[in-house]
Parts: structure tokens; C-alpha cells; sequence
């Protein structure tokens, strides 16, 4: 395994890549999850999918199948170039290599900080007021994330990340 390894997870718009970005400015290796390594597949047995079946809802689908390829998690995960290795981004496979991990953190905010972000977002290709909602219920029950240490992000990006290395081990 590698030196250590940390999982920064969270919904859409919580922060994910804004603090990969901090981390990455304050020279920390890390792995962009939602830029490098989702895919749309299977969950359970990681095939890739190429779509959604006929007649099911395009957007949960999707959300519900955005996971990251196990084995190429496990060997960036014990490469220990890096003494730290920050994996950032959503995956719905996360069950299957949370083993790997060091420390789980999960990023939340409140609902009208994650609205002005998402506000900031029509523009996304893809991002439409269906997915909005999906958005919202999401953050609403939780749904897809993993037990962990709850980080807030309403504040700023740098306090965020100063809290984050504050907890490292």
C-alpha cells in the first residue's frame, strides 16, 4: 500500500475539485477521480456501460453508474512515489476500495451555498434542472456517499483544505 492514501468524496457541488485544486497548489499528489478515472459501468463488476436501457431515467442512471476502475485505484494506491496520495472525486464503486484508505473524508455544505455553486453551473454541458434536483435530493439523503469524516465547505477553499491536513494522520 501506499504511504498514505486519503479519499476526498462528496455530491455535486460540494467542492470536490476546487479543494483537488488547493491541494494540488500546495504540492500534494493527487488524483483527479472525476477527470482521470470515471467511467460509466457497472458498480458491482465495473464492466463498462455504454448507456442507459430503454425507458429508464437518463440522469439517476447515470449518476448511478459513474464509479472508477478498481484495479487502477489499488495501484495508484500502492505506489509510494508520493508520501501522500489525495484521491478526489465521486465514485459509486467506492465500497469496493475504501480498504485502501487512510482516512475518508466528505465533503458537505449547506443547501444555499450548494445552490449559488450549482447556479454557477447552467452553462455545464449536460446540466439541466432535472439534474439540479437530482442534485438537491442527493444532498439531501446522502445517497452514494461513504461513512467518513464530514467536512463543511461553506467556507472558503483554503480553510477547507487547512482543515482537511489538520486531521491527516
Amino acid at each position: 500500500m501506499g504511504i498514505k492514501n486519503y479519499l476526498i468524496e462528496g455530491g455535486s457541488g460540494t467542492g470536490k475539485t476546487s479543494v483537488a485544486t488547493e491541494l494540488e497548489r500546495r504540492g500534494y499528489h493527487v488524483v483527479h477521480g472525476d477527470r482521470v478515472l470515471a467511467y460509466v459501468g457497472d458498480p458491482e463488476t465495473g464492466q463498462a456501460l455504454a448507456g442507459p436501457p430503454k425507458g429508464a431515467d437518463r440522469i439517476v442512471w447515470g449518476y448511478a453508474h459513474w464509479i472508477w476502475p478498481v484495479d487502477k485505484v489499488r495501484v495508484i494506491a500502492a505506489d509510494t512515489t508520493y508520501p501522500v496520495t489525495f484521491f478526489c472525486g465521486g465514485s459509486r464503486n467506492f465500497h469496493k476500495f475504501l480498504d485502501l484508505f487512510d482516512k475518508v473524508f466528505v465533503l458537505d455544505t449547506d443547501v444555499e451555498t450548494l445552490n449559488r455553486r450549482l447556479d454557477g453551473r447552467p452553462n455545464e454541458p449536460g446540466f439541466e434542472p432535472a439534474e439540479r434536483a437530482l442534485v438537491l435530493r442527493y444532498h439531501d439523503t446522502r445517497e452514494y456517499l461513504p461513512a467518513g469524516i464530514n467536512i463543511d465547505t461553506a467556507g472558503t477553499v483554503q480553510s477547507v483544505v487547512d482543515g482537511i491536513l489538520a486531521q491527516l494522520t
